[in-house]
């Protein structure tokens, strides 16, 4: 029969292997240097978490300094007129090139003075990264309008979330704190193809019209009031002065004071605004202070207690979270640092989606390590002995290896897919990707168990000479080792090739298990008998 015939061949190339020590050597030191050079070469840069996305995008348009709501609700008008022809619109027009904006399902919009933000969604889910592009690009046409357009996410928020990088600038000055995001702002475009980058305040001007009250303290002095009570007038009647609050049921209602004339006040009525001295007099407010007209930043944005402008960075999808981080940190940081855009008074510290992987990483490291000890001290309690586990262990690095080349393998192939007009298949190396090498760990030596405990119990009670014992190890357990590796290759499959809505995001552990457990099956068959060999020949020979 076939299989018949399978298992004659397995076993008559398991047989070549072991027939010499000089096959039995090329296999281990084969089987080693190509786990080296597989590791080395196919390991991929990092990305932090699976994105989770939903089929939504988040657009937002931060105007610059001067803008206010009447003009942010003229361009609110404009965007719908652009978004509204497309709203449940024949997609064909937009397949044949036409226009670059495809067919929306829904979308809605909220305005305010300094921002615009659209939440919308394609009809067809393939198209929100044309949808993304079709509104950043009607953004920028508002001039000194900056875009920033993500995709929604079932993990994270909807500001970059995983795939953030995150420059906190920070100092003292706020001259040089917004210069230094700026040039930090024009150097991620550069080093980056087409970027998405936020900004924390939105604008990175000082050239927000404000008032600046500045008091005449040796007059306030005069009549008796302090720098506190001075500050509250004021408060109440502009914007309002906090007064305190009061609980109604579970409801905390603040408690604040406006002056007759409310909110409503022209700017060149403030200095004449009645004040009611601790004396009874009444003054106009001009007479205790000096309104002046300036510019300056609308919003003072604190990290820690210090001045802080934070700088969203999201790499395109090409740029693997990991590679990015290296180049803001070399191109970006450094770059300007040695150009003098970045002062030493400023300090630049890398966060966000960056130092989260890092420590999750660490985190994994110590995992494996914890694991790999567990399953060590387990095996020694199985054999009864503490070095034959090791014999089991080295098999562990050519699974991780197999894995590598299952997720190689997967992004290779899924790159092709749009030529026969399927979709394109990606996989990230992800945290939750990361840990099927956890899960290798334990899988993976299930197989060599069988072979060496075989071997090791042909030596000791049925003193079978090494060689002999292997071999027959290996014919006896082969239909074991066929029948576990089959069926956890067919379990995982449709996770692998034909993964539904949200299974998607662990695609990345199905390969990377798949592939592992095919590599140790393979290293069980070849690799791991001739070292078995080579052990027991040498403890045979230890003990004559």
């Amino acid at each position: 029969t076939g299989g018949g015939k399978l298992r004659a061949s397995t076993l008559a190339a398991v047989g070549g292997i072991l027939s010499n020590s000089r096959n039995r050597v090329a296999s281990i030191v084969s089987a080693t240097a190509l786990s080296i050079l597989v590791i080395w070469l196919l390991t991929p840069p990092a990305e932090y978490l699976p994105e989770g996305e939903e089929p939504k995008i988040f657009a937002t348009m931060n105007a610059p300094p001067g803008y206010n709501l009447a003009a942010m609700q003229a361009i609110a008008t404009e965007i719908e007129a652009f978004v509204q022809p497309h709203l449940q619109a024949d997609r064909a027009a937009y397949a044949r090139g036409d226009t670059d904006m495809p067919p929306v399902a829904y979308y809605n919009m909220r305005v305010r003075p300094e921002t615009l933000r659209v939440i919308a969604e394609p009809v067809h889910a393939n198209d929100v990264e044309a949808l993304m592009d079709a509104l950043s690009a009607k953004y920028r046409q508002y001039p000194g309008m900056r875009a920033f357009t993500t995709r929604g996410s079932i993990i994270s928020s909807n500001q970059g979330g995983t795939r953030s990088i995150n420059l906190d600038i920070a100092g003292s000055d706020l001259g040089e704190i917004y210069a230094a995001a700026q040039a930090a702002h024009r150097r991620a475009e550069e080093i980056f193809d087409n970027p998405r980058i936020r900004s924390r305040p939105g604008s990175l001007a000082l050239a927000q019209p404000l008032l600046q009250v500045q008091p005449h303290w040796e007059r306030a002095a005069e009549l008796g009031l302090s720098a506190e009570a001075l500050g509250f007038m004021v408060a109440a009647l502009t914007d309002g002065g906090y007064v305190d609050e009061f609980f109604l049921d579970d409801d905390k209602i603040d408690i604040y004071l406006y002056s007759a004339t409310g909110r409503e006040i022209a700017l060149e009525d403030l200095p004449q605004l009645p004040v009611y001295t601790p004396g009874g007099d009444i003054l106009p407010l001009g007479a205790l202070v000096d309104v002046v007209e300036t510019v300056d930043t609308s919003s003072v944005r604190r990290v820690n207690g210090r001045r802080t402008v934070t700088l969203n960075i999201i790499p395109p999808r090409s740029v693997p979270l990991e590679t990015g981080v290296q180049k803001v940190r070399s191109e970006l940081v450094e770059y300007l640092r040695e150009r003098g855009e970045i002062p030493s008074r400023v300090d630049v510290v890398i966060s966000g989606a960056a130092d989260q992987l890092d420590a999750t990483r660490e985190a994994l490291a110590s995992n494996y390590l914890v694991a790999l000890l567990v399953i060590y001290l387990l095996m020694v309690a199985i054999f009864n002995h503490w070095g034959y586990p090791l014999l089991i262990i080295t098999c562990i690095p050519i699974g991780i290896a197999g894995g590598l080349v299952g997720l190689a393998a997967l992004n290779g192939v899924g790159a092709l897919l749009p030529v026969i007009g399927l979709g394109k298949i990606a996989q990230p190396f992800d945290m939750i990707s990361m840990l099927g090498f956890l899960i290798l760990m334990g899988t993976v030596v299930n197989n060599p168990i069988l072979v060496v405990h075989r071997a090791v119990q042909n030596v000791h009670q049925q003193a079978m000479a090494p060689l002999a014992a292997v071999r027959e190890a290996v014919e006896v357990r082969l239909r074991p080792i066929a029948m576990s590796t089959i069926t956890t290759l067919f379990g995982l499959a449709p996770l692998v090739f034909i993964p539904g809505a949200g299974t998607e995001l662990y695609r990345g552990v199905g390969v990377i298990v798949m592939f592992g457990i095919v590599g140790a099956a393979l290293v069980t068959l070849t690799m791991l008998p001739a070292l078995t060999v080579a052990v027991l020949q040498y403890q045979a020979s230890r003990n004559a």
